[in-house]
């Protein structure tokens, strides 16, 4: 069974950078879609972006163009870069991974598709 694991979260400063990384055991990650999800206290879950298992990108809009997603499949490893942070990215971050029929698509939203979850590395912005 698919299992993933989030490191890289932090404290960083104002217009900082921190890159997280999921990483996944137990399945190959080339056939699932990623996405990253954060939660801040006291609101709901959102999602910022997905990449598809061809590596098509996909972005709510809610990270502008600040936060970018790849994936190196040699490594069975998704990443989140996130630059120009804000107080308001204080979050915990979730990677999950989903399955869809279609290769180039990911639901940046979310979605029943998202069966897997990572445990959520907390980043905190703050100066």
């Amino acid at each position: 069974q698919l299992q993933l694991v989030e490191s890289g979260g932090g404290v960083v400063q104002p217009g900082g950078s921190l890159r997280l990384s999921c990483a996944a055991s137990g399945d190959t990650l080339n056939i699932y879609a990623i996405g990253w999800f954060r939660q801040a206290t006291g609101k709901e879950r959102e999602g910022t972006l997905c990449i598809s298992s061809d590596g098509t990108t996909f972005s709510t809009g809610s990270v502008k163009e600040r936060f970018t997603i790849s994936r190196d499949n040699a490594k069975n490893t998704v990443y989140l870069q996130m630059n120009s942070l804000k107080p308001a990215d204080t979050a915990v971050y979730y990677c999950a991974a989903a399955e869809y029929s279609l290769g180039y698509f990911c639901d940046a939203d979310g979605g029943v598709e998202y069966g897997y979850w990572g445990q959520g590395p907390q980043v905190t912005v703050s100066s």
